[in-house]
């Protein structure tokens, strides 16, 4: 999610900024230097090796959650869940980072379907370690646990359920992936994972809405209404934006169905067109009006009632069907690999 003026910007701030490791740019290799640097962070004392504790993690005041390692499991393996259908994506990008590094760099988000997991997490029981606001204002809150006894509830507690990746699924699948290439290597099993509890209070679901380019407005009217009454009058937060108008939609059959699959349902009548993915009612809007595109459909997000659903059913949801909301932060834990 940072683009190459933001780094710059990020790296010009601090000479010890993360992305100079998870975003390598520098050098003939930019991954050996990446390793490179790691490394010499971990002999200088910028990193201190840490091989007993957990981590609590905090956003905006209330999404608490605890950084550790989650043991790997192949897809339709184990408890380890996918909650969503993926988007090709090369990721040669983070497998080649990864061998280089023999590192996790930043954590897989990962939400734990065992009930009372939040109650366990305390951070007056754990050491602080830093508080810091980022430039969209949330607050970002780190300890450290280092109770033995504590350590061991929660690891129960995480085992005893699945967990559902609600981040990171691509990191995932290179984990996966690198695990394959270096069986030998020990720490190879398992990944850097933020593990947060399943529940209403803990998260902030956005939705991700649709952009689609290279079609007649006219196509997109007909397929639309196979599934949606257009100009509904009603504000339930389903949109069809064009350049001329932004104009409510409401579905013709309600049932448990979440947006993206009946949308996936109309959209399927169109001829071949560009689906792209967007979050943010006013970057659909900017994106309709500069021609970028020439339609987008407003969704409305998915609630954690639907998540559990799909999870219980070990079921998956079609690509970018939610946008958690705000983001753990790259940077405070490491884990290696070696």
């Amino acid at each position: 999610m940072i683009d190459d003026d933001e780094r710059i910007a990020l790296v010009a701030r601090h000479p010890h900024n993360v992305v100079r490791v998870d975003l390598p740019r520098d050098g003939a290799d930019p991954y050996a230097t990446a390793a490179a640097l790691f490394e010499a962070w971990l002999h200088d004392g910028t990193l201190t090796v840490d091989e007993r504790s957990l981590y609590l993690y905090r956003m905006d005041g209330h999404t608490l959650g605890v950084i550790g390692a989650l043991g790997l499991a192949a897809p339709g393996e184990g408890d380890v869940l996918p909650h969503e259908h993926t988007t090709p994506k090369a990721r040669s990008d983070r497998l080649d980072l990864l061998r280089a590094t023999k590192a996790n760099l930043s954590p897989v988000w990962g939400l734990s379907l065992a009930n009372g997991l939040s109650k366990l997490l305390d951070p007056s029981a754990a050491l602080p370690l830093g508080t810091w606001n980022d430039e969209d204002g949330i607050t970002h809150e780190l300890w450290r646990l280092t109770d033995e006894d504590i350590i061991a509830r929660i690891t129960e507690t995480v085992a005893s359920a699945p967990v559902v990746i609600a981040d990171g699924h691509h990191r995932y699948e290179t984990c996966l992936a690198f695990a394959d290439e270096c069986p030998e290597l020990g720490g190879a099993s398992a990944t850097l994972c933020y593990v947060v509890e399943l529940a209403p209070d803990q998260l902030t679901v956005q939705p991700i809405h649709r952009l689609v380019r290279g079609v007649a407005i006219s196509d997109l009217e007909a397929a639309l209404a196979t599934e949606y009454e257009i100009d509904a009058g009603s504000e339930s937060g389903l949109a069809f934006v064009t350049r001329d108008a932004t104009r409510a939609l409401r579905r013709l059959h309600e049932s448990e169905e979440i947006d993206s699959v009946v949308l996936d349902r109309a959209l399927a009548h169109l001829p071949p067109h560009e689906l792209t993915f967007q979050h943010g009612v006013d970057n659909v809007e900017r994106a309709v009006q500069s021609g970028a595109a020439d339609a987008g459909i407003l969704l409305r997000p998915v609630t954690v009632e639907q998540i559990t659903r799909y999870a219980n059913a070990r079921d998956k949801m079609p690509p970018k069907s939610t946008f958690f909301w705000p983001k753990p932060r790259t940077g405070t834990v490491f884990r290696s690999l070696d």
